[in-house]
């Protein structure tokens, strides 16, 4: 995915004097005039399905498709050669009566490659039910290859025919399933029968997962249907079974976690068919059982005395879920930008995956002018990682950019305290309180703000009166308080900034920012509380109080106001940080637009924090810091530090509770009208009372 050049360029620094102004109007100008792109299309269909058999059985070529040579020297063995030329399911009985006298896994092998080839040519023909049949028997031939143990010798791992008969299996399965689901359904709960040439087969479907249930499942989509081009890297990984892309039902009104999946999520999953080999060797009807794995919870299954991997997908679903309308990157990003308040009706929280109340949630959280979908390369690689899918899930956050970034932290500690109170409003799920936040760019600062405790510093930048002197309607100044009153978030342990301009950035100039009030609809309500505020309360505010402050883009202006009260804020003893910080190269084209090291946007002064700790500097610009391998590498460490540390920590991997306050001590001041003192030493030592983790075991 390409983040916009107006706020975040990808390859040019900004240019100095009337240069810098110039190109950065000629970038707003093609963000108005639609001329800012995005790849937005992160799937293909293919022409013809991806098959591992293509070119070992011919499948495309004028005479195929045709069993291989190895198959043909056994038929010429046992001179049956020339059978191929006649009725092919007469061949299949010659070579399952040889089977039944000398079991053997090349005979058995030779019939499950038949099998599939006549099946494809019936598929060719569009003789549906023939090719079921043979598709069946093609599973059946191949699975007792694999798995039947009355052979004298174990199957050879090294010999070629065995990954083919691993291929056998989930093609012929594949094209089993793609017969039955134009038939019927796939519907996990159903049971389908099927014919094949020596068989009557009573199929089950089945869904075998902890977190995802069979009513979630609108439909499936084949994965092999489709070729992924918006991400960078494509995690497949090789066994048995046909991975599938299950799009997902939307259930309104029901389980509070609903709120936080996107319209037409879809899913990975892995259908794995379960034969009874004693049945099927002694009758002609038989069940079989059609497992579907959700592979982020179980890559493995077993099958007899084996421990099979499963053939996955993560990527394919993740891009598929990534083309659907409703998260079109360019459409959020730009809305999110120019018009806020459109924004704010889908403002929260997000969840790719099902809510787990055992497992670490990992927050991301995005910056200026961009969406959720910024972080997909970060996520689609951390997720590969075994490890960290055993102990987080991701979160996102979607937020309006161009309103002032204190607004966007306001309102991003009422979403998570309204999450924690849907899904968990017993406070029972201890992983929760081990939250880690990753911002990047403004998001950096968005996700500072969750767990710094705001004393009265901040409300000093716009007053030297006591909050409580304010004259104003409820909503207003209940909007006020939630902005520059706040405790710093119990559940938040580590915090992660990426490319964040923790000291502004320079390319928030007079020309961005004059841009950026002409471009940037504010919310008329967000002008008339203005208003009210200086209308009722005159000679209340300072002079440089930061209410003329109505765009991002004036927000991360180096003078902000509220910049450096954020970097000296008493910070949680509770939570650590880590930075991550972008450098261009100092030579070639990009050093004529550079005014100082940094990534383009962000100098690395700027990008600096004191207390971190750990911060690396990464070759990158600012649109692509935090999808750079070294960056993502770096959460990946991190994260992995996180679990060692809790580990240690309780002896075990047992997490328990925190202690949550009943009330906020900001909420206890702002309801009983008392002034805020001006030193937060006392704040300080009540948070640390009421909030202080407790992770023994």
């Amino acid at each position: 995915m390409q983040e916009k050049p107006a706020i975040q360029p990808a390859t040019i620094r900004q240019p100095p004097g009337q240069c810098r102004s110039s190109f950065v109007l000629l970038l707003l100008f093609c963000l108005v005039t639609g001329c800012a792109t995005s790849t937005n299309k992160w799937v293909a269909l293919r022409s013809t399905p991806r098959n591992p058999l293509t070119e070992s059985l011919g499948l495309l070529t004028k005479q195929g498709p045709k069993p291989t040579e190895r198959t043909l020297q056994l038929l010429r063995r046992y001179n049956l050669h020339e059978d191929l030329e006649g009725d092919r399911r007469e061949l299949l009985v010659k070579l399952g009566e040889i089977e039944k006298r000398s079991p053997n896994r090349e005979n058995v092998y030779a019939q499950a490659e038949l099998a599939y080839v006549v099946g494809k040519r019936a598929e060719r023909g569009s003789h549906s039910e023939k090719a079921l049949e043979y598709y069946g028997a093609a599973v059946l031939h191949s699975y007792s290859y694999l798995f039947d143990e009355k052979y004298a010798t174990v199957s050879n791992p090294y010999d070629p025919e065995f990954r083919r008969a691993c291929d056998l299996y989930n093609a012929a399965l594949e094209g089993t399933l793609r017969i039955v689901q134009e038939q019927n359904s796939l519907q996990p709960g159903t049971t389908q029968h099927i014919k094949t040439a020596n068989h009557d087969c009573r199929l089950e479907v089945r869904l075998q997962s902890n977190d995802w249930h069979a009513d979630d499942i609108d439909h499936f989509e084949f994965v092999t249907d489709y070729e992924v081009h918006g991400l960078r890297n494509h995690y497949h990984n090789f066994g048995l079974g046909v991975p599938l892309i299950a799009v997902r039902r939307k259930h309104e009104g029901e389980d509070p976690r609903e709120e936080y999946y996107p319209e037409d999520l879809s899913f990975p999953v892995t259908a794995f068919l379960r034969v009874n080999l004693a049945a099927a060797n002694e009758s002609t009807v038989q069940t079989a059982v059609l497992e579907l794995f959700d592979p982020l919870n179980q890559p493995m299954v077993q099958v007899a005395s084996h421990n099979v991997p499963l053939e996955t997908d993560l990527s394919t679903p993740l891009a598929h879920t990534l083309s659907q309308p409703a998260l079109d990157d360019t459409r959020l990003s730009t809305l999110g930008l120019l018009k806020p308040e459109k924004v704010k009706q889908v403002q929260g929280l997000y969840m790719l995956e099902p809510f787990q109340e055992d497992k670490i949630p990992v927050l991301m959280v995005h910056g200026l002018w961009s969406s959720p979908v910024t972080w997909m390369e970060m996520f689609n690689d951390l997720r590969s990682d075994p490890q960290i899918r055993k102990h987080y899930q991701f979160w996102f956050y979607l937020y309006p950019t161009g309103q002032p970034f204190w607004f966007s932290a306001a309102q991003m500690r009422e979403d998570l305290a309204d999450m924690r109170q849907k899904v968990d409003p017993e406070g029972r799920f201890p992983a929760l309180d081990q939250t880690i936040l990753v911002g990047h760019s403004m998001g950096g600062l968005v996700s500072k703000l969750q767990t710094v405790d705001s004393g009265n510093d901040f409300w000093s930048t716009l007053s030297e009166h006591p909050f409580s002197e304010l004259q104003a309607d409820e909503e207003l100044r209940e909007g006020l308080a939630q902005t520059f009153f706040f405790d710093p978030n119990p559940s938040i342990r580590r915090v992660i900034t990426i490319g964040t301009p923790h000291r502004g950035s320079e390319f928030a100039n007079d020309t961005t920012r004059w841009l950026g009030r002409k471009l940037i609809r504010i919310p008329t309500k967000l002008m008339q509380g203005k208003h009210q505020l200086i209308a009722r309360n005159p000679g209340f505010f300072r002079k440089d109080a930061p209410l003329d402050i109505n765009t991002s883009i004036d927000s991360l202006e180096p003078k902000s106001p509220l910049l450096p009260v954020l970097l000296t804020a008493h910070c949680s003893s509770w939570v650590k940080y880590n930075n991550i910080m972008g450098e261009l190269p100092a030579e070639g084209i990009a050093s004529w637009f550079s005014s100082g090291k940094g990534d383009g946007v962000v100098t690395l002064e700027s990008a600096r924090l004191e207390n971190a700790e750990s911060q690396i500097v990464v070759p990158a610009d600012h649109s692509l810091v935090h999808r750079h391998p070294q960056s993502i590498l770096e959460v990946r460490r991190i994260l992995l530090q996180q679990v060692a540390e809790i580990r240690n920590y309780t002896y075990g991997d047992q997490i328990n509770q925190v202690s949550i306050p009943q009330q906020s001590i900001r909420e206890a001041r702002i309801q009983s009208e008392l002034p805020l003192p001006t030193s937060t030493s006392n704040i300080d030592s009540e948070i640390a009372q009421e909030a202080t983790p407790i992770l023994a075991k």
